[in-house]
């Protein structure tokens, strides 16, 4: 395993070590500051100078932030990143935005050749138009409040059998064929979900009010224009996503409420209960691809072997560096992610396994993410890594689908590797109603600023019942239904960002369709794609991996239709 490790970068503006506080990077900073830049070459080094403190600076904070989700009860991890928070990072902002300044200001900035810098000036332009230095205080206590989220969450527990389990691991219960068991767990996780109600509706309406006061500020009407502008959503605006949540409503809804009334007459059952939707139909037990994080890691990297030796090789390199962390336990964040590290050139993925194919499904998505954070680690500036969220989970999402064909690893028997892709295929499609489902709820809430919880509940329950409300009936779960909303995490700590998970997976259905066609060919466009970081545009790096950046009625109609032979295959096996 030794030539697994990764060795330690050298770098060339700061020390090797240095122990990172205001006062120690504070003249790296000054020295940016005062550099004269009286050539293209001393414009170049000094970017890649900046670049460089940015990447340590950035690891540094992943470092905080990844050992916080870990363990939310440690006061002392909580402490060191507090510090960052309040004491580094607003003065990063302000130093950002005069930086950014001197470069717009250098008059050899338009000397860099365009095809490489074009999106690297576009955003700083776009930053420095929507910087403004009194929303600096404001995004330091946006930063504390959100993650209170992850700590109020990471310490739901029930009990169910005598035996404590994080709300994560009692959710496989649902997947029980005794529906009194099913209902039970159902009903004990969601009433510990209620307990915090109240405090959760308090955070978020903090949230809300904070979020609103930074737009005000920058000169827009609501956050969600400004979030549009801070996103860097160059290629759509909102009127676009509420024409795409009209298109998932008429071409996706329909499929998914047909398979619901079918899932419902296999299942003898007049109506569906929120608790019926993720057990097997057939009668089968639950399905249990891996025993523990462990295994997980070990059977992924084999997975991934069998697509290509080099993508392997990069989650060995993770594991032998504990570079992982994916077991469920009391007292960590929920969710899951993959968290770059800027100067290390390798990610940490996070997650809450539970021994289920949703994890299975997790980890290869987590994957998918790492493999762009390793084929992207060369290019020249820390920017050029910052892809969008668009390109970001399009790396993710093609990786869900494009392992199915080497699942084998992970299933005994045919029969159980076949129920995983259908459950993975119908999941795709179940993704679609969901996103637009959030997205739709964040653009009613940033719209509405003032609004009251009442009203609140009630665009909630508005627009679930749109797309389908999970296609089950919630009439003996009123409560259940209107608090469902607060499960997600992305609503508290990264608005807005959900939206991107929509047209990634329209983009990671075509990238399949192709790879079925032809595995090498699409294996190689799908790369290549990922290695351009954010150096060109979004419409760009998807014809670079070999598809449209297209979420019209039209295209999700094609693709539709293509996944539900996918389905029918499958099930037909």
């Amino acid at each position: 395993m030794n030539n697994l490790l990764i060795p330690k970068k050298e770098r060339h503006f700061l020390p090797n070590t240095i122990e990172i506080n205001w006062k120690t990077i504070l003249p790296f900073f000054d020295d940016l500051m005062n550099r004269e830049l009286i050539s293209l070459g001393e414009l170049t080094q000094w970017m890649i100078d900046r670049s460089e403190l940015e990447s340590v600076l950035e690891e540094d904070f992943a470092w905080r932030y990844i050992r916080m989700t870990c363990d939310t009860t440690d006061e002392k991890i909580l402490k060191a990143f507090e510090d960052f928070a309040t004491n580094i990072e607003p003065k990063l902002a302000e130093y950002a935005n005069l930086l950014n300044q001197k470069i717009m200001d250098c008059e050899f900035l338009y000397e860099l050749p365009a095809s490489e810098y074009f999106i690297y000036i576009r955003s700083l332009k776009k930053q420095l138009e929507i910087f403004r230095e009194e929303n600096i205080s404001i995004f330091t206590e946006l930063q504390l409040a959100q993650q209170k989220y992850g700590a109020i969450a990471g310490a739901m527990s029930v009990t169910i059998e005598g035996t404590e389990y994080t709300l994560e691991q009692a959710s496989n219960f649902l997947k029980d064929q005794d529906r009194n068991i099913r209902k039970t767990v159902y009903e004990t996780i969601q009433a510990r979900r209620l307990k915090d109600r109240n405090q959760l509706d308090k955070l978020f309406n903090n949230l809300i009010a904070m979020r609103q006061q930074v737009a005000s500020n920058a000169g827009f009407e609501n956050f969600r224009d400004y979030q549009f502008q801070a996103l860097g959503r160059f290629d759509y605006n909102a009127k676009d996503c509420l024409a795409f949540h009209d298109a998932i409503a008429k071409e996706v809804v329909p499929i998914l409420k047909s398979n619901s009334l079918k899932r419902a007459s296999k299942m003898e059952l007049d109506k569906l209960s929120p608790f019926d939707t993720e057990v097997d139909i057939t009668g089968k037990a639950a399905l249990k691809p891996f025993a523990n994080g462990e295994e997980l890691i070990d059977k992924t990297i084999q997975c991934f072997t069998k697509i290509s030796p080099e993508l392997g090789n990069y989650l060995a390199i993770m594991k032998a560096n504990q570079l992982v962390d994916l077991d469920a336990r009391k007292g960590k964040a929920p969710g899951g992610y993959n968290y770059p590290l800027a100067e290390t050139g390798a990610p940490f993925i996070f997650m809450n396994s539970a021994n289920s194919v949703r994890d299975l499904t997790t980890m290869v998505h987590e994957g998918g993410h790492a493999i762009h954070t390793f084929v992207s680690s060369h290019l020249l500036l820390n920017d050029f890594k910052h892809t969008p969220s668009e390109v970001a989970e399009l790396a993710s999402m093609s990786m869900e689908l494009i392992s199915m064909n080497h699942w084998e690893v992970f299933f005994d028997n045919e029969a159980d590797l076949k129920s995983a892709k259908e459950e993975q295929l119908k999941d795709t499609l179940k993704t679609l109603p969901w996103v637009a489902t959030i997205d739709a709820f964040q653009h009613w809430l940033y719209t509405n600023p003032t609004h009251s919880i009442s009203e609140r509940t009630a665009a909630w329950e508005n627009i679930f019942d749109r797309f389908g409300a999970n296609f089950v009936d919630w009439s003996d779960y009123p409560e259940q239904k209107k608090n469902l909303w607060q499960k997600q995490l992305h609503l508290f700590e990264v608005p807005f960002y959900y939206i991107e998970y929509a047209i990634a997976q329209l983009g990671a259905i075509a990238i399949y369709r192709n790879y079925l066609a032809d595995p090498e060919k699409t294996l190689e466009q799908y790369l290549a794609a990922l290695k351009l970081g954010y150096t060109k545009s979004m419409k760009e790096i998807y014809e670079t991996a070999g598809i449209r950046f297209d979420f019209s009625a039209a295209y999700i109609k094609e693709l539709m239709d293509f996944l539900k032979i996918e389905i029918e295959k499958v099930s037909a096996e």
